[in-house]
């Protein structure tokens, strides 16, 4: 498999915890405009794998590039975010007194501190972005309520919309649809598959009827490393997933 033109390189990631190896020489590539699934069992390196990418955790050896020419593991967590990742957690953390519309106009503000913000008139272009991300996320009838009374999957979205406004080429996305109903599960998936193609995605989940939904390509990690990657029908016929992972 050719690696030129990739957005994300990942090469021989090697992260040890007392001894533990949470990646053990890892390799994984990410495509421009990529949606792709990362499964695999508790202690797969999953996390470790997107600490490394966004700065939180320091590599023992291995490369990490964002596109052909920025080093991650030479950058802080905030130059991180500004060469254009952005992460979500699994847990929401918007700001639960202030509305919809305020958090993404928040969301959008770059480094200018939360007071000055709000106090801050909203320039036409950051109008026309919040608005296209509340048709974005769903959100646009609930932009005036405060976060705090919004379901746990709007919450999400909402979320998901504030990492938007800082137009990322690269989202992780971790266990976007832990605790959400049906409804809010069907429309998580359409909403990611809509950012499909102009931002690459990589989300981290344990819903396998969620992630077939969303999948073209899933990458399974186990021990640190990558066992199988494929679309989905391939990977949950190997014989070595279905052992470690899909407990068959």
């Amino acid at each position: 498999m050719s690696t030129r033109g990739k957005r994300l390189y990942l090469e021989d990631l090697t992260v040890s915890f007392d001894g533990f190896k949470a990646l053990n020489k890892l390799n994984l590539y990410v495509d421009p405009g990529e949606l792709l699934c990362i499964i695999g069992p508790n202690g797969a390196g999953k996390t470790t794998m997107m600490d490394v990418i966004t700065g939180k955790t320091r590599a023992d050896t291995g490369s990490a590039f964002f596109g052909d020419a920025i080093d991650l593991l030479k950058l802080t967590e905030p130059e991180i975010v500004a060469v254009g990742i952005g992460r979500k957690f699994q847990k929401p953390t918007v700001f639960e007194e202030l509305t919809v519309f305020e958090n993404l106009e928040l969301a959008s503000a770059g480094n200018r501190s939360f007071f000055n913000t709000l106090r801050a008139r909203i320039t036409p272009q950051q109008r026309k972005r919040i608005d296209e991300v509340l048709d974005i996320t769903g959100l646009g009838d609930h932009q005036a309520s405060l976060a705090k009374i919004l379901s746990h999957g709007q919450k999400q979205w909402l979320e998901i919309g504030m990492l938007l406004m800082q137009n990322p080429e690269l989202l992780l996305v971790d266990e976007p649809v832990a605790g959400m109903t049906p409804h809010e599960i069907e429309r998580t998936s359409e909403l990611l598959l809509s950012l499909e193609g102009e931002h690459s995605i990589v989300v981290v989940e344990h819903d396998m009827s969620f992630v077939r939904s969303i999948a073209r390509r899933v990458v399974v990690l186990h021990e640190g490393s990558v066992l199988a990657e494929g679309d989905m029908e391939k990977v949950q016929n190997d014989a070595r997933v279905k052992e470690v992972y899909l407990g068959v």
